[in-house]
């Protein structure tokens, strides 16, 4: 089936469970599309960065924070005049409200455009100073003292850009939390916002209505964008032919799949396929 395995970047990290890198210090190569077993921050003061997360390519130009989630596919791409700092953590350091944010996002808004003056350049240079000095007393409390503020701060600034600052931790947003996870599950065997609501104890249409006021997009998008995106990667990563795609994404009509897949890329499978080799 395989192609060529994704290739998955694991147990890497320091024993703090946090490293910094800065962005000044990448070189120029193309990545091939990986991986992380844990979380990375990006926090760019300056410069226009092109990378590509899950097949989408993501232009971050000046002040901006991004986040990528563990078993997110992404590559960079370009950097020109990048000033700013990568930040990789382990997942086990994000609170679980903190990853339920992110996960509400993922693939919605994951980058923002912030002020140069913004309070998250200013704990950076203070965060890696500590990093690097292993000798200094609560190193240990302090990494995760600054760990859990960044992440909030990045949360808090997603959160902010969707105006839902007070949605979140309320019904509708837990709601909406429950439909992503069980998307994220169950999009090879439930196609429709029914099933999912059925499974929630509420209606289609409040489904859709709490899914757009808390996202900015209808439940049905969020079905759409997940088959998708496991279509885009068995395509990329194996060698199944489209009719074995269908029906490995719960599509017993393989035609009906292929025509779902061009009116939803603008492309083909098999044109996305060759684009991609």
């Amino acid at each position: 089936m395989a192609r060529n395995a994704i290739l998955l970047h694991q147990e890497q990290l320091a024993p703090a469970g946090v490293e910094i890198e800065l962005m000044k210090s990448l070189d120029q190569t193309v990545q091939i599309p990986h991986r992380d077993d844990h979380y990375m921050f990006i926090i760019q003061l300056k410069g226009r960065f092109l990378w590509e997360l899950d097949f989408t390519e993501v232009i971050m130009k000046g002040p901006s924070i991004s986040f990528v989630a563990p078993g997110q596919v992404h590559r960079y791409i370009s950097y020109k005049n990048c000033e700013g700092w990568l930040v990789f953590v382990d997942s086990g350091q994000i609170s679980t409200q903190i990853r339920g944010i992110f996960d509400t996002y993922l693939n919605a808004r994951q980058s923002v455009t912030v002020q140069k003056e913004d309070a998250v350049f200013k704990i950076m240079p203070l965060f890696e100073d500590i990093l690097h000095q292993p000798s200094l007393p609560l190193q240990k409390n302090l990494i995760s003292s600054l760990t859990a503020t960044l992440a909030g701060m990045i949360a808090s600034k997603i959160i902010q850009s969707q105006n839902a600052l007070s949605l979140v931790g309320g019904q509708k947003y837990n709601t909406v939390l429950r439909f992503k996870q069980l998307v994220n599950t169950k999009c090879k065997e439930l196609k429709q916002v029914k099933a999912y609501a059925s499974l929630l104890n509420i209606t289609p249409l409040y489904l859709n209505e709490i899914v757009k006021e808390v996202t900015g997009f209808a439940a049905s998008h969020w079905i759409h964008q997940e088959i998708l995106l496991e279509a885009k990667r068995l395509l990329f990563y194996s060698s199944l032919d489209i009719k074995q795609v269908a029906y490995e994404l719960g599509y017993e009509d393989h035609a009906y799949f292929s025509r779902f897949f061009k009116k939803n890329t603008g492309m083909t499978a098999t044109e996305f396929r060759i684009k991609n080799h």
